[in-house]
């Protein structure tokens, strides 16, 4: 599951790509406007899911303090105390090269994990005091092809992507998609799709992938978007805001150095279950300010050494579920806030 979000987060870095083919469509023709319908809308569909996608977006997490089971070779190290737990997450879009049938496009980010725990040692009583600030970046670059297939406006991705940390560079990854859009109109898109993960630590390489968005007569929208996200959504003020209840997958991942006084590697992972209640609201016409709040569960999460993989942790964490806050900011020239369902 660790892997999954890994992918999707990689995926959503691909699929960015796709909106440079977003026009204004009052400046075309009847004949073109019609032409890039179905383009248009799915460009804004994948901005308006994926945050990441946009221009640029900057989120601020935190979560309450919980209790944590830890666990090393094997051995359980008894109850641990996680004090603090926050996030800062930037990332930044361009488009580089655009043409009609492909695009060239480049993305950066930044994740900032700071944590203070008190955490059980082996063969000891006493608690490890842990306060430290982890700093993982990473940049992407990714070709897209825009075709058909079957009669089906299909997309292709490709695209190296490269992480580490402020001290390191750690790896490089290459992804390849596919995804064909079956439906759009003004009830209902789907998309179904296909990534394929070329990563020596995968856990699974290749990832099916399903969109799935229906709005209801009742101005309640499904939004599904498997197996990263499911919501149900509701636009208010005059669609300047929307509220959204559901659940959706997200990572924590960073390097660790100097653990054991060598100099070994290690990469942290862990896989977050979200669950609760979204509110979007529209500022200045492209900029949303977005608040998450509810649940976060996180089945495990492991260290391992970087040459090898999720699947053979020498440390591993198993936490509580805990109370979660997340507040951002996004620019997003293709915001569907302020139109008409």
């Amino acid at each position: 599951m660790n892997r999954i979000k890994v992918t999707l987060a990689s995926f959503t870095l691909l699929t960015m790509s796709n909106l440079a083919f977003a026009q204004t469509q009052d400046s075309l023709s009847k004949k073109t406007r019609d032409s890039l319908n179905i383009r248009s809308r799915t460009v804004a569909a994948v901005a308006d899911k994926f945050a990441v996608t946009r221009p640029l977006n900057i989120e601020f997490t935190n979560r309450s303090p919980y209790n944590y089971k830890s666990a090393t070779a094997g051995n359980n190290l008894g109850e641990s105390r996680m004090r603090h737990f926050d996030q800062t997450k930037v990332s930044v879009n361009v488009n580089v090269i655009r043409r009609k049938t492909w695009m060239l496009g480049a993305t950066v980010g930044y994740r900032g994990t700071s944590i203070e725990a008190a955490t059980a040692q082996s063969g000891s009583a006493d608690q490890l005091e842990i306060n430290k600030d982890y700093h993982y970046l990473f940049s992407a670059a990714s070709f897209t092809y825009f075709s058909t297939l079957f009669k089906k406006r299909t997309f292709y991705s490709a695209t190296v992507l490269a992480e580490g940390s402020e001290k390191h560079f750690e790896r490089v990854k290459g992804l390849f998609t596919g995804t064909m859009l079956l439906k759009a109109n003004e009830k209902t898109k789907m998309t179904v799709g296909i990534l394929v993960n070329i990563d020596p630590t995968a856990q699974s390489p290749f990832i099916p992938i399903v969109t799935y968005e229906h709005k209801f007569n009742n101005g309640l929208i499904a939004d599904i978007t498997l197996p990263k996200s499911m919501y149900i959504r509701k636009f208010v003020f005059k669609n300047s805001g929307r509220v959204s209840m559901g659940t959706e997958l997200d990572q924590t991942t960073f390097y660790v150095y100097n653990l054991d006084g060598t100099d070994q590697r290690y990469q942290y992972r862990q896989l977050n279950i979200n669950s609760g209640v979204v509110y979007e609201h529209v500022i200045g016409k492209y900029f949303l300010l977005t608040g998450k709040s509810g649940i976060n569960l996180t089945p495990n999460g492991r260290l391992f050494r970087k040459e090898d993989g999720f699947g053979d942790p020498i440390y591993e964490i198993k936490p509580d579920p805990t109370f979660y806050f997340n507040v951002g900011v996004s620019f997003n020239p293709f915001t569907v806030f302020g139109r008409k369902n």
